[in-house]
């Protein structure tokens, strides 16, 4: 067990000599890039994952994201290694909660995975340990929810462990902005505690940005998230009012797009994925319901987003229909069921609800996504069909939802006899409609 901590010159030394033993808690697309970066850097370092068969995976250094390749376990000599059992937590000098928040049906935030990881630390918390809570979250909760466990413990935050919150800011494929060059916004329940986050953070991150308390920290976060999301909506709005219009919404945007200030780019889609966008907007809004507020913009936004998936549907439907063709029986290509482009990442996909609703409308629906083998879908596996001449051929109509680059560097629309394209990027045609 390592030595108990009670001074910030010790952890301090611990930091600079790189014996602080780290230990991540969820190993996901946000914890796995961070347990790399600090072993990498020259730490120990420990993941606990409840799913054994990821753990394996990171103590074999088999990759399953796009962010850590196996390659990136090469160098690092056994520095970092994984487990599903808790206990370990009380050998560790810090440990930095990445666990998911998912949304509910109804739209409220569920703590589940915080509160549990939270109580497994509490039961082998030690004297002189540093958590970190990452996970995005709604304002509050480091200090209404993570900071009771932990003191049910008997020990007292600020002088027998110390706690803060720093947000993940995870781009999945970004080659321009990467942990190390993203600024990293920090806050601790106490002073000590938001200085030795900051001591931690500094060895991986290049510009750290402290904030006064963690419920700032919590709040900017979604707030980044929701401005997003808020935009996105306009953008989605401005294609369904530009679609009444009979003008192209991608021009109209490009032309506002040469203003050169007090605006910024945003681009309509099939509707809004990923496990950040889309959700963490309600976790603002469900909050602030507690204090008798409607986030109205939140609300509305929501609301064109989710609808852009029938909207995609109804362009379906209508070029279709204009080539004397129903959706019941037709081959309808899609084109990526990833949230964007160059990742294996599902979630919250438009794409699979456009693919749900044309299956319930009996249409003969295919997939096509260099990312994602294989994807089930209610209760139904689907497989992807190889990107190729033949099945753009063959298709009734080739829907793009995500535009991963094997499908621009190696076009086939040539080949499709119809074309739904919610991305923008097939070129104009006789047989090509936009959303």
């Amino acid at each position: 067990m390592s030595e108990t901590l009670t001074s910030s010159a010790t952890f301090e030394d611990l930091i600079g000599t790189r014996q602080a033993k780290i230990g991540i808690v969820g190993l996901g697309y946000a914890g796995l890039p961070l347990a790399i970066a600090y072993a990498e850097a020259g730490f120990a370092v420990t993941g606990i994952d409840l799913n054994e068969e990821r753990a394996a995976d990171v103590r074999e250094g088999r990759s399953y994201l796009v962010d850590v390749p196996a390659e990136r376990y090469a160098n690092l000599e056994g520095s970092i290694t994984a487990t599903s059992d808790y206990a370990i937590a009380a050998e560790l000098d810090v440990i930095t909660i990445c666990v998911p928040t998912p949304l509910s049906k109804s739209r409220s935030p569920d703590l589940g995975y915080i509160v549990s990881a939270a109580e497994s630390i509490a039961e082998h918390l030690r004297s002189g340990q540093l958590i970190v809570l990452q996970s995005t979250t709604h304002p509050g909760t480091t200090e209404e929810i993570v900071l009771p466990i932990l003191e049910r413990s008997g020990l007292k935050v600020g002088t027998d462990f110390f706690l803060g919150y720093a947000p993940e800011r995870v781009d999945p494929a970004n080659e321009t902005y990467t942990m190390r060059n993203t600024p990293k916004l920090i806050a601790g329940v106490t002073p000590e505690c938001r200085n030795r986050i900051e001591l931690l953070y500094k060895q991986i991150v290049d510009e750290l940005v402290p904030v006064s308390s963690t419920m700032v920290a919590e709040t900017a976060k979604l707030h980044e998230n929701t401005f997003r999301a808020i935009n996105i909506g306009l953008a989605n709005e401005l294609a369904l009012m530009c679609d009444k219009l009979g003008i192209s919404a991608w021009e109209v945007i490009d032309a506002a797009a040469t203003k050169p200030f007090g605006f910024l780019t945003h681009y309509p889609g099939p509707g809004l994925g990923g496990d950040c966008i889309p959700v963490v907007p309600h976790f603002l809004a469900w909050r602030l319901r507690e204090y008798g507020y409607s986030a109205q913009i939140i609300d509305a936004a929501h609301e064109v987003n989710a609808h852009m998936p029938t909207h995609v549907l109804q362009k379906v439907s209508d070029a279709l229909n204009a080539a004397s063709k129903p959706i019941r029986g037709s081959r309808l290509l899609l084109l990526g069921l990833a949230y964007k482009p160059e990742v294996h990442d599902t979630r919250e996909s438009p794409s699979l609800e456009v693919m749900r609703q044309l299956i319930g409308r009996e249409g003969d629906v295919r997939y096509c996504d260099p990312w994602v083998g294989e994807i089930e879908l209610d209760d139904v596996i689907h497989r992807s069909v190889e990107w190729s001449a033949d099945e753009v051929r063959e298709a009734d109509c080739v829907v793009v939802l995500t535009p991963h680059r094997q499908f621009l560097e190696q076009p086939f629309w040539d080949q499709a006899s119809m074309i739904v394209d919610t991305r923008n990027v097939v070129p104009d045609g006789p047989n090509v409609t936009r959303i």
